[in-house]
Parts: C-alpha cells; structure tokens; sequence
C-alpha cells in the first residue's frame, strides 16, 4: 500500500487472512467481515469444490484459492498473519492445532471444540506457542445484546433474578447435511449450534454457572440431532438463566425476557445483520450505519405492563456490530488490544453444554465444578 492516510501518516499494510472453508460460515459471516477491516485482507481461502471456488475469485477478486488447508500453511508464517477456520465443526480442533504449531495465530468458529478438554488443550498449545487463538462469537455483537448489557451497566432493571434467551426458528423439514446429523462425530445439532451463542451471551452477562438442566428432543420426522432444546442455568450469583434453541417453534417467543428487582425488558426479533449478510448486504469501512432495526423491533423496559399492548418504554436498540470482532483480532494481532474470545472462555460454555448433553440424557440436573 502507498500513500498516507486523513493524518498524513502511511497507512499500515493489512494483515494477511487465511480462510479455511467456504461453506454458510466462511462465505457469508467471515469472508465479508473480514473484507471490511481497513486491518485485515482476505489473502486466501481454501475449498474443494470447484463452485465455491468460484464464488470466492468474484466475491474477492486476487484471492488465492487453495485445494487444502495444509497448503495455506506450507510457506509458514511468511505467507500469512491469521488462520480463520470455517469448516465443519468436527476439524475444528485438527485444523486449529496444525495452524498453532505451523507458527500462525487462529480464529475458530463457535464451537471451538466438542468438549471443554480439547477447548483448554488448544488454549495451552497456543499459550505455549505464545499466539493468538480466539472464538467467533459474533453474536456478542448483536444489537440486542449489545442493548441490554448498556441497560445492565446503567442498573436500569435492579438486581437481576431471571434472563430468558430464545434462539427460535420455524423450519419444519430438516435441510440435511453434517449441522443436523445424529453422529456424534459430527457435533451436529442445535445444543452446539445456537446453543454455543445462548449460553455465551448468558455467562458473558451474569457469570460462572454451577448448576445445569436440560431437555432435548428429536421432534422432526427424518431428524438425527436435537431440534428443541431448553437449558435451565443457576449462576454462582443467584441468577437463573432459562435459554430455548428450536427448529420447531411455529410461534417464536421473545429474543430476551429479562426480570429485575426494578424493572424488566423485553425483546422480540433477531438482530439484523445476518438476514443483511445472507441477502448480500455487505458492511463498508467508513460507510452507512450497519446493524440497525426500525423502531417497530425496539424492546421494551417497564413493570407490571404488556409490551405486546406497548406498555412500558421503548429502548432505542444500539447498532449491531458483527465487524467490531474482526477489528479487535486485528488489534490484539498488533498488540494493542486484547483478545475478544479466548479459548478458556469457550471452554466455560462447553462446560455447559456438555452438563446439558448429561442432564438431559440422564434427566438429573448438573452440577458444575463440584
């Protein structure tokens, strides 16, 4: 890159991104993020089907396409500033291990692993290897999470005694494919799937959990993996966490549901960004206004009203801001910012969703860290 930027400095030559997989995660949620960091540029992508490859050189014109992960990481770090996998949640821990001891900081899509062990092993590896290696909890970065994490650093509800999450779809057929297989291999199913983004929002927002019930069903005809799950979490500080991730909910329930001493907020409808993502819409650095809902969408905070009779008062929802991940990577890469999803924080939500696998399988609740 040549010229200086609006400070009359040179402007930093970006960090190199490796893809690997570009299926639903690597095409539509990271492949764009990473586009739209003035910091990062996406160098290469690997995939072995000769669609997607195409897809990639129009989406990203330059970009090298590779058959393999292994050859994104031949050259070393030389080649490359950053691994991202995108690939089906079973190589995960494959393809994060040989990118760390290749020399090359890692960014893993949710989950990081299928259990909580593994998610510690690859922390420590990277640790050992003094590297990064963060999570993809883009979710983080909803525009409701983000609004209700503002109302609970302003102590706008009191003490809060219950927070109830739905992750809802209405999808009647199963589509197929290694997200709903019954393989345990595969870790398959909504558990893993939503449920990764459930349960990191609540520890995120209220803490360690030490107690962990679960019910999961297989409701759909030709289905493998779980469908309808519902997790009841008791925090360390007394909160109760009541998280819904369905494929059958004919009627979807609010996103939040959040009970204080004081107040309570509700919410409805999902946050906006990856409807833009999935229909194209593309985040420009230094563009328009990203991540926003009308007014109709905006939650509600009050007592003892209805905000389906629109009581209470509407809370103006802050922007969602999936790129805010991509530019803290790039930040922690360059060492002035931190980490913004460590692999021990992934391993805490395993540590769930593993005592969810168990409570509802063996119908007892779990206790975790006892």
């Amino acid at each position: 890159m040549t010229g200086t930027d609006s400070t009359g400095t040179a402007p930093r030559t970006p960090l190199r991104v490796g893809l690997v997989g570009y299926g639903l995660a690597g095409s539509v949620f990271h492949a764009p993020l990473i586009a739209a960091s003035e910091d990062l540029v996406l160098a290469a992508v690997t995939t072995g089907n000769p669609e997607r490859a195409a897809e990639a050189r129009a989406a990203h014109p330059g970009v090298r396409v590779a058959a393999t992960p292994e050859e994104l990481w031949e050259g070393g770090a030389g080649e490359l500033d950053l691994i991202v996998v995108a690939s089906p949640n079973k190589t995960h821990v494959a393809l994060a291990t040989a990118a760390l001891r290749a020399g090359l900081p890692v960014v893993v899509d949710k989950p990081l692993a299928g259990t909580a062990a593994e998610a510690r092993e690859l922390g420590a590896l990277a640790e050992e290897r003094g590297l990064l290696l963060s999570v993809f909890q883009n979710r983080r970065w909803d525009n409701d999470f983000l609004t209700l994490r503002h109302l609970l650093a302003e102590d706008a509800l009191g003490e809060v005694q219950r927070f109830e999450s739905r992750f809802e779809r209405w999808r009647p057929r199963p589509k197929g494919g290694w997200r709903e297989s019954g393989a345990a291999a595969e870790i398959g199913g909504l558990l893993y799937d939503l449920g990764s983004h459930v349960v990191d929002q609540a520890l995120v927002l209220f803490g360690p959990v030490v107690s962990v019930y679960a019910e999961s069903d297989v409701r759909r005809p030709g289905a493998e993996a779980d469908d309808d799950t519902f997790l009841a979490l008791t925090h360390a500080n007394g909160v109760r966490s009541h998280l819904y991730v369905s494929a059958t909910t004919a009627q979807l329930g609010p996103r939040f549901r959040v009970l204080g001493q004081r107040a309570g907020f509700v919410k409805y409808g999902l946050d906006p960004q990856e409807a833009a993502l999935r229909e194209g819409l593309r985040p420009v650095p230094g563009g328009t206004v990203w991540g926003t809902e009308p007014e109709a969408l905006w939650g509600r905070l009050g007592s003892g009203e209805s905000p389906l009779t629109g009581g209470g008062t509407p809370i103006e929802s802050l922007p969602g801001d999936y790129p805010a991940y991509y530019a803290a990577v790039a930040a922690a890469l360059r060492g002035t910012g931190e980490n913004p999803v460590t692999a021990y924080e992934a391993a805490d939500a395993l540590d769930v969703l593993e005592a969810a696998k168990r409570s509802a399988r063996e119908g007892v609740t779990v206790r975790i860290g006892a």
